[in-house]
C-alpha cells in the first residue's frame, strides 16, 4: 500500500508511505490520500488528523517519473491538478476537525503544499520546505498560491515561489510554516501526536466552526463575517460540548468533551 491509516485516541494518521521515492505523489498515492481524506473526515470517532511520511521525508511532491512518462506519451496537459490535487487540497481545508503535519526532511512541490493546508505544522532540525514549482516551469498548485501570502505575506510569498531556494528548519519556524520546532526529527512524529490527542479532546464541533470561519471569513466583508459568526455559534451552541462545558466552568471544573 502507498499509504497508512491508523486510528488512536480519537486520532487518525495518515502516513505516505513510499519511502523509496520520498513519498512522492504518483496516481495511486494520490487516489489513496483522497479516499483517506473523506474517510476520516466523515468519521465521527476521528477527532483529529495527523499527515505524515514514512521514511526520511515528508513528501517532495509530483513523481515526476510518472510524469515524464506521461509526457513521453503525449499528454502535455496536467490534468492531475483537477482531477487529484484540487480535491485533496479542499478536503483538508474544510475537514471538520484538526488537521497536523508531521514534516520530517523534505516538504517540497505539492508536498510542501500539502503540509501548509494544515491547521499546525510540526518540524524538526532537519525539515525544510521547497516551492519547487518554477524549478520544472510550472506555477504553484495544490492551494500554495492562496496559504502561502496567508501565512509568509505576498512578497514572501513571491519570494519563495519564483526562485524556488530551499527553506531550512530555523527559517521555517520563524516565517510561521511551523508551528512547533522540536530539537530532534525523531521526536517530530510523537511530538505532532501529543498534539493532536490534546486536540482529540476537545470540542470538536467548535474546532471545526473556528476552521470555516478562517477559511471562508478570508474574503468576506465585516457584515457577512458577522453573518457567518452568528451561523457557527448557532451549531455549536446546540451542541452537548458547549452546554456542559458551560455547567463546567460556572461549577469549577474541569470540562469533559465527547466532541458532540
Amino acid at each position: 500500500m502507498s499509504l497508512q491509516l491508523t486510528h488512536d485516541q480519537g486520532v487518525a494518521t495518515i502516513t505516505l508511505n513510499r519511502p523509496e521515492s520520498l513519498n512522492s505523489l504518483n496516481t495511486e498515492l494520490k487516489q489513496e490520500l483522497a479516499a483517506a481524506l473523506r474517510d476520516v473526515s466523515a468519521d465521527s470517532a476521528v477527532r483529529a488528523v495527523v499527515l505524515t511520511g514514512a521514511g526520511r521525508a515528508f513528501c517532495v511532491g509530483q513523481d515526476l517519473r510518472e510524469h515524464v512518462a506521461s509526457l513521453e506519451g503525449g499528454n502535455s496537459s496536467l490534468d492531475t491538478v483537477v482531477r487529484d490535487y484540487n480535491p485533496i487540497s479542499l478536503a483538508l481545508a474544510t475537514m471538520p476537525k484538526p488537521v497536523i503535519a508531521a514534516v520530517r526532511g523534505a516538504a517540497a512541490g505539492a508536498g510542501a503544499s500539502l503540509a501548509l493546508l494544515a491547521d499546525f505544522r510540526i518540524g524538526g532540525p532537519g525539515t525544510s520546505f521547497l516551492m519547487a514549482f518554477a524549478r520544472v516551469g510550472l506555477a504553484a498548485d495544490t492551494g500554495a498560491s492562496w496559504t502561502l501570502p496567508r501565512l509568509v505575506g505576498h512578497a514572501k510569498a513571491t519570494e519563495l515561489l519564483m526562485l524556488a531556494e530551499p527553506v531550512t528548519a530555523a527559517d521555517a519556524h520563524q516565517l510561521g510554516l511551523l508551528t512547533r520546532l522540536v530539537d530532534d526529527d525523531e521526536q517530530v512524529l510523537a511530538t505532532a501526536f501529543e498534539f493532536a490527542a490534546r486536540l482529540a479532546e476537545g470540542p470538536t464541533t467548535a474546532y471545526g466552526q473556528i476552521k470555516r470561519e478562517l477559511l471562508e471569513g478570508a474574503t468576506m466583508g465585516l457584515k457577512e463575517a458577522l453573518d457567518l459568526e452568528a451561523s457557527a455559534q448557532a451549531i455549536c451552541g446546540a451542541t452537548a460540548d458547549h452546554r456542559e462545558s458551560t455547567f463546567a466552568f460556572v461549577n469549577k471544573q474541569k470540562p469533559t468533551f465527547t466532541g458532540s
